[in-house]
């Protein structure tokens, strides 16, 4: 795991491309339906109470949202809808932005998609992992809010998931559970991501 990603801060918002930061290091993004819990996940993985906004009203953010774990690594925070009351113009900004990122962003080297696991791939869970498969990028998907169900539930649900992606996807997809709160599958997640922004090299050894 990455004990790295602890040092995440908030670096700033863009509503387009213009806005973006400079094209270098890596990035992991993190996708998810405005209310299948990503800020919580965010905020769990980093081990911060308010990082990402965990807001009552799903579907606040807006914007592309980057945090700065080290100068070369970066985690960002896409736009989620599905739940919130979006005007249409602006889910079509939305979608020919992300478009745009997904497309053309070197330091792009991973993507997170954040599921419910009540109710896993959603139309835009999908859409968001086509982007990444059309890229050739790893994603991994969160079933988050494990906790809600008991372990076998889980295990029925994980599989259920994991078959389905496989079917869509091959073995560019993995998935795991996740629950913020019960620090479910936490160090786990930390990992990968870690690894995708190569974070988990070992440091040198003194002489």
């Amino acid at each position: 795991m990455s004990l790295l990603l602890e040092r995440a801060q908030y670096l700033l918002s863009a509503h387009n491309t213009r806005q973006l930061p400079e094209d270098v290091g890596a990035e992991v993004a993190f996708a998810g339906r405005s209310n299948a819990g990503k800020s919580s996940a965010l905020n769990a993985l980093t081990r911060q109470n308010s990082l990402a906004r965990v807001s009552k009203t799903p579907g606040r953010t807006q914007q592309l949202v980057f945090f700065e774990v080290t100068p070369e690594a970066k985690l960002v925070d896409l736009p989620g809808y599905g739940y919130a009351k979006v005007p249409l113009d602006l889910q079509a900004h939305w979608q020919a932005f992300i478009d745009q990122y997904f497309r053309t962003r070197e330091a792009l080297r991973g993507l997170v998609v954040v599921m419910d696991i009540r109710h896993p791939l959603k139309d835009y869970d999908r859409q968001m992992l086509a982007y990444a498969v059309q890229r050739g990028l790893p994603a991994h998907a969160l079933l988050t809010k494990a906790d809600k169900l008991g372990r076998g539930q889980q295990g029925i649900a994980l599989q259920k998931v994991r078959k389905e992606l496989h079917s869509s996807f091959g073995d560019t997809v993995s998935v795991q559970t996740f629950s913020g709160p019960a620090r479910q599958g936490v160090d786990e997640a930390r990992g990968i991501i870690g690894g995708w922004l190569g974070l988990n090299k070992p440091a040198p050894e003194a002489a």
